[in-house]
């Protein structure tokens, strides 16, 4: 059956587009009610199967793409006017997260089958691996902000299931409720945000939405209007994408399994909030204001998570803080309307971040579960395949050419130039600070001499070919990817022009903004300073922990008030717990001990006690002597007669 749409005709039969969010389901159906029948292998083919199928679908649509379309399923929500299908949106950004996604997921379940192959949950786990796939292809897949929110309640219900995968570890569990929570506080600012959008515009589907707000432009009450639904949706974005104030779960996600980090901090949930604005830029392109306000909290959360990265030991929490870091940088481009380059950003991102997670794990895996740099050292001869495709995603995350980090960085910051150079200044010693602390962990766990234990050193071996090719593969991603969207001085920019169509109504209502680019020799010296400044971060790396072989100290160590300041993370959670949480439970305590027991309980249990002692005495009158009846009745009969002889 081919699809009959609107205005167009799709070029596949209906049910190829079911299936690229149905094999991932499928194959959480057959883990998860298999998961105690079949053998870690099966159970790893098949959850990786079913991302593949998900993949090869989404290539074929991508390489057969002309025009945008719209894919209906079926009618879904009909109440009045308000009119919600079930249907997707096939155009040039859902086509790029599709193949994101599957692509860079599929990875991940392979490397998982050696990973995970010795748990004893390990259908379960990819179980859960395929819920998260499924619901993050309906999140980019749905046309209406309602479909979107169910893939994004989706990916946040997987976070909590696989961040507290080891459950008998009452710290995981912690962890989990804390990305649940923290989410659900951005999740009700993105609800209300879709609430205003129907009562603005009557409608949720992603083309009549846009295309009103796009024709009153220049009424102030749609500015107005747009800022109040754009800050709202932000609120939401700042939860799944881990931005200021709403930060401090992703570092505590790792108490997952790293294929679970990568799997979170680059394919799939912390990218839903680009995804969201990138959807509705013509939206946020009409309110000024909340591009300022994204724009402002995306540079304070890069700089604020690098200087916490630069004093973390834990390999695992160096990466999160760096993915704090990067997703800052990305919404800091979109809050000065570079809408393709923070897409880039969010490709060459999950190829070289997924290719770190990964390679942690690898180092992991080789060091009996060891997780502190300061216990590593010198793994470069043992794991020469980790360690190359570890130093590729260092030199891509640091700026370095030609490597993908350089090309989508430099864009960033060429945007931001134009826009602030108070701005592009702090993004610029960002740069820095993000070679420095990736060099930092480059060094101190594949330089110098070995630090760990005897039995962990007889235990260092290279990962099996489960683990290394997914690396390798990513390696090559994070190597060449950058140049599909080289500078214009290099080449054609083709992601940008791949994505132009999607930014037309942007385009129109802020054309300057669009217009603005430096010339050549304003590039020249961007690109030679933000090169300057990967360099010297790696350089001043390398002096203090390869040259001068320094280390960091023990935690419990004497240290500077600004060096304790960052290795302390700011106290962030100390003080979330004293604004927040103490006086939370505080409050609980109370209300439980003085209105739940003080009052409620009391008065429920009054209740029943007094029908609980009404049935006792009346039970006397139950005494079946047909007798003590007939009085009872007389006596009731004289009664009715007695009240009704008053009213007369």
């Amino acid at each position: 059956m081919e699809i009959v749409l609107p205005g167009t005709n799709g070029p596949f039969p209906t049910f190829l587009y079911v299936l690229i969010p149905l094999l991932p389901f499928l194959g959480f159906l057959l883990n998860g009610l298999l998961n105690k029948k079949l053998s870690a292998t099966v159970a790893g083919l098949i959850g990786s199967a079913a991302v593949l199928g998900s993949f090869v679908i989404s290539l074929v649509l991508f390489l057969n793409f002309k025009y945008q379309y719209t894919v209906e399923l079926f009618d879904w929500i009909t109440v009045g006017s308000l009119q919600i299908p079930f249907s997707y949106q096939i155009d040039q950004l859902s086509l790029v997260m599709l193949l994101l996604v599957t692509g860079v997921g599929f990875l991940i379940h392979v490397y998982s089958i050696g990973y995970m192959a010795h748990d004893e949950n390990v259908g379960k786990f990819f179980s859960f691996l395929n819920l998260f796939i499924f619901s993050m292809l309906v999140l980019v897949l749905g046309s209406n902000f309602v479909i979107l929110f169910i893939g994004w309640e989706g990916v946040g219900l997987c976070s909590y299931l696989l961040i507290g995968f080891w459950n008998t570890n009452t710290s995981y569990n912690n962890a989990a409720k804390k990305a649940f929570i923290i989410n659900r506080i951005g999740d009700l600012g993105f609800l209300l945000g879709i609430f205003l959008i129907y009562l603005t515009f009557n409608s949720v589907q992603y083309g009549e939405v846009f295309q009103k707000a796009s024709l009153s432009q220049f009424g102030p009450y749609t500015v107005g209007i747009c800022t109040a639904i754009t800050l709202l949706l932000f609120v939401g974005a700042m939860g799944k994408s881990a931005q200021l104030p709403l930060y401090t779960w992703l570092p505590d996600a790792m108490a997952g399994p790293t294929p679970v980090s990568a799997l979170i901090h680059a394919a799939t949930m912390v990218t839903a909030g680009i995804y969201m604005v990138l959807r509705a830029n013509v939206l946020f392109t009409l309110a000024p204001q909340t591009l300022e306000v994204i724009g402002i909290v995306g540079l304070a959360t890069a700089f604020f998570a690098a200087t916490i990265g630069l004093a973390q030991n834990d390999i695992k929490k160096v990466l999160a803080y760096s993915t704090v870091s990067q997703l800052g940088y990305m919404f800091l481009a979109l809050g000065v309307l570079g809408y393709s380059s923070a897409l880039f950003h969010v490709l060459t991102h999950a190829f070289f971040k997924a290719l770190m997670f990964l390679g942690a794990g690898s180092v992991i895996h080789a060091m009996s579960d060891e997780q502190d740099l300061r216990r590593m050292g010198g793994l470069r001869k043992a794991l020469p395949v980790t360690f190359f495709t570890f130093l590729i995603g260092c030199l891509a995350i640091s700026g370095i050419p030609p490597f993908s980090g350089f090309f989508s960085k430099d864009e960033i910051l060429s945007h931001v130039y134009e826009h602030s150079k108070v701005m592009w200044a702090v993004g610029l010693f960002t740069s820095f600070l993000t070679a420095f602390y990736m060099f930092r962990l480059l060094f101190l766990a594949f330089f110098g001499e070995f630090r760990g234990t005897e039995k962990q050193r007889q235990h260092l071996h290279e990962s099996p070919a489960t683990m290394t090719l997914p690396l390798v593969i990513l390696a090559i991603l994070a190597a060449v990817g950058g140049f599909m969207g080289a500078p214009m001085l290099l080449g054609k920019h083709y992601l940008a022009d791949y994505l132009a169509p999607l930014f037309t109504y942007s385009r129109r209502i802020n054309p300057a903004a669009f217009a603005l680019e430096p010339d050549h020799g304003t590039e020249l010296m961007l690109i030679g300073l933000s090169v300057a400044a990967g360099v010297l971060g790696t350089v001043l790396a390398y002096v203090l922990y390869v040259a001068r072989a320094e280390r960091p100290v023990a935690d419990d160590a004497h240290r500077s008030a600004p060096e304790n300041l960052v290795y302390h993370k700011y106290y962030i959670d100390e003080l979330y717990n004293t604004l927040f949480v103490k006086p939370t439970m505080a409050l609980s305590r109370g209300l439980y001990k003085f209105v739940e027991n003080g009052v409620i309980n009391p008065l429920t249990n009054g209740f029943g006690r007094a029908v609980q002692g009404g049935g006792f005495l009346l039970r006397y009158v139950q005494t079946g002597a047909v007798e003590t009846y007939l009085i009872l009745m007389v006596i009731g009969i004289v009664l009715i007669l007695g009240l009704n002889y008053g009213r007369l």
